[in-house]
């Protein structure tokens, strides 16, 4: 995850909020003969942000315009992405139909918010664009009736760098933003991938899922087995949005797999488990060597220490990885309220096996 920068960060607008605008100029454009430019759109909470166009033209019957989407200070990968509408009037009650352009991806598993088969466009942008061009419409005495393409540019390269592949939306971007406000570094995007790649393993079928705290945790995991990739959540340092969504919608079996020094902190009782918000505590760390029989040399060099791999290297004749898993699981299944079964695997920045814990009977980390 990027470093938040300091001092107060800019907000930004959503991969939907620009598609919105874009919509919107072009299909005023249809109806007028002139493209508005800023374009000022409403979002669902109020706010009426302006759009400086990149392009516009009407070819034909189709109106296009581009506008090129800020996210703020957010990290967001979309962040400079060129953003692009071209719309075409209809017949009478044909309604609003929305296309995927290249770029934005189709839909292809169940699970999502939209129906396999359609454009990766979610239901928040669909509204936010359909309610302001309802409003354009209405000033020319006119019902909506057009058809809307959305198009990224370099969408289907920027889509590997997200959750979409593994998603089953294939060809490109989603078009996604709920409130067309781009709240930087809320973390909100990637707990919801993770709420999303849930409600795919769901209703996919699957019975056995993974959170991870990072890439080699994850092709750890994943090797060890042999899961497909819709099985691998993204977890990060945030088991609470994981672990809490979980909670009201149950999968079987839940594995977590995590360096040691993360899992130590959910040991210890955190669900979010980023350096900013969560800790170690090393008197805590400290007690559970010297209950573990550690000699005071090692009780000292953990009250003192800076890091967990400090602690977990200096006493290589104590079992902490297993009871730090073991602490680890207490607190996934107090969170999960019993719903799903899990097991904990506790590795070295190498990708080795340091303990798994709570694996079903038979079955050990070398299965």
């Amino acid at each position: 995850m990027a470093r938040k920068p300091e001092g107060e960060l800019k907000k930004g607008w959503t991969t939907g909020a620009c598609a919105c605008a874009a919509a919107t100029a072009a299909y005023e454009a249809l109806l007028s003969g002139a493209f508005p430019d800023p374009v000022s759109i409403t979002l669902p909470k109020g706010q009426t942000p302006a759009f400086d166009l990149l392009s516009s033209r009407i070819d034909g019957v189709v109106g296009h315009a581009a506008v090129i989407k800020d996210a703020g200070d957010d990290p967001d990968v979309t962040h400079g992405a060129t953003i692009r509408a071209a719309v075409r009037l209809l017949d009478e009650g044909e309604g609003l139909v929305f296309k995927a352009g290249p770029g934005v991806g189709m839909v292809t598993k169940p699970g999502l918010p939209i129906e396999p088969g359609e454009p990766a466009i979610n239901p928040g942008p669909r509204k936010m664009i359909r309610d302001n061009m309802d409003v354009v419409a209405a000033r020319h005495g006119m019902d909506l009736n057009a058809e809307v393409t959305i198009a990224i540019d370099k969408g289907e390269e920027i889509a590997q760098k997200t959750w979409n592949p593994r998603l089953g939306i294939v060809g490109g971007l989603s078009v996604l933003g709920t409130t067309g406000v781009v709240i930087p570094f809320s973390c909100s995007a990637w707990i919801h991938s993770i709420h999303r790649g849930i409600d795919v393993a769901r209703a996919t079928g699957l019975t056995h899922v993974a959170g991870s705290t990072g890439k080699v945790s994850e092709e750890t995991v994943q090797k060890t087995f042999n899961l497909p990739d819709e099985a691998l959540l993204d977890m990060g340092d945030f088991a609470g949005g994981l672990l809490k969504y979980l909670r009201k919608h149950p999968l079987p079996r839940l594995t977590i797999s995590g360096g040691f020094a993360k899992l130590l902190k959910m040991a210890q009782g955190h669900l979010d488990l980023h350096s900013s918000r969560s800790q170690v505590d090393f008197e805590k760390l400290a007690a559970l060597v010297e209950k573990l029989g550690g000699s005071d040399d090692q009780v000292a060099m953990a009250r003192e220490a800076n890091t967990a791999k400090q602690v977990l290297d200096g006493c290589p004749d104590l079992p902490l990885a297993e009871i730090i898993g073991r602490q680890a699981r207490e607190t996934a299944l107090a969170t999960l309220a019993g719903q799903t079964r899990v097991d904990i695997l506790v590795i070295d920045r190498k990708g080795t096996i340091l303990a798994h814990v709570g694996a079903p009977d038979g079955e050990s980390a070398d299965d």
